[in-house]
This record gives structure tokens, sequence and C-alpha cells, in this order.
């Protein structure tokens, strides 16, 4: 498969998500616009469940700013290297799965100035962008390879 346009490549991996989510009977309402972090709704009898996706299709999840909620889950959808009919890989976070992410990035940074802000991202304040301080993180496969395909959670999650 060419490379999916950049403005196109959230779209095809939120409705991936969404579609996914479909065949194991979620229904998952998309929200659109730029401006949240929330990129489908999954209502049930317990609440509400927000989905943040991030699609990838090279090395890695670039700028990932996470979840900070335990009514989050965050889908990481990678299209690297994969035909047109193939499907995409999936890896699923909760919240948990996040804050130890984010403490394992911490961990392997520890000559690095990172700090915690109030959402739960990882803000880099060694590092200045725009006169501010960088926040977000990079996401490999390697570093979420344990979450491949573990739909359960937002089952579980559900209940």
């Amino acid at each position: 498969m060419g490379n999916i346009k950049r403005d196109m490549l959230s779209i095809a991996a939120e409705f991936a998500v969404a579609s996914e989510l479909g065949r194991r009977n979620i229904y998952a309402q998309p929200t659109f616009g730029h401006l949240k972090r929330t990129d489908l709704l999954i209502l049930s009898k317990s609440g509400m469940l927000k989905i943040e996706v991030k699609g990838k299709q090279g090395k890695q999840w670039p700028n990932c700013k996470g979840i900070s909620a335990s009514n989050s889950v965050m889908v990481l959808v990678d299209f690297a290297d994969k035909a047109d009919m193939t499907r995409p890989d999936f890896y699923i976070l909760t919240f948990d799965d996040w804050k130890a992410f984010v403490g394992y990035v911490i961990r392997k940074h520890l000559e690095k100035s990172i700090e915690i802000d109030r959402d739960y991202c990882p803000v880099w304040t060694g590092q200045i962008k725009a006169g501010n301080p960088y926040k977000w993180s990079g996401i490999t496969v390697k570093d979420v390879a344990r979450h491949k395909e573990q739909w359960d959670k937002i089952a579980r999650l559900l209940k």
C-alpha cells in the first residue's frame, strides 16, 4: 500500500477502530474535529467510555499525549508495511497501561527533565518549543507489543 496522506491517516485509524468494535458488537460513535482528545464514544449501562485513536505508518506514533482518566482507552493503529487489503495491527491501552508506559519513559530517560502534567502527559521541561516545554511521547511497537489485539480490555471496562 502506498502511504496514506497525513490528513487522512487519523480518520482511517478512527474508522478502523470503530469497525473492529462493531465486529465485537460494541457501538462506537465517532466525534469530529481536531480540538479534542476523544475520537470515539461508547455509551453503555455502566457509563461512557472515551477512545483516543492514533494511527501510524512509520516507525512510531509521534506526539502522543495519552489518556488521563480511567474511563479512557487509547487504541494505537499500525498501518506500517500493510498491503491495501491487509488489516492493520491494533494495540489497546487502558489508563493503567498508559501510566505504566509513562513510568517506563521516565525511567528510560532519567538524565532528562520530565514531569507529568495534570492530564498525565509527559512534559519534557528541558525541551522548549515555541516558548513552552514539549508535551508528548513517541511510542514504538516494541513499547506496546504486549497490548496487541487486547480488545477484551474494552469489553471489561464496559461491564
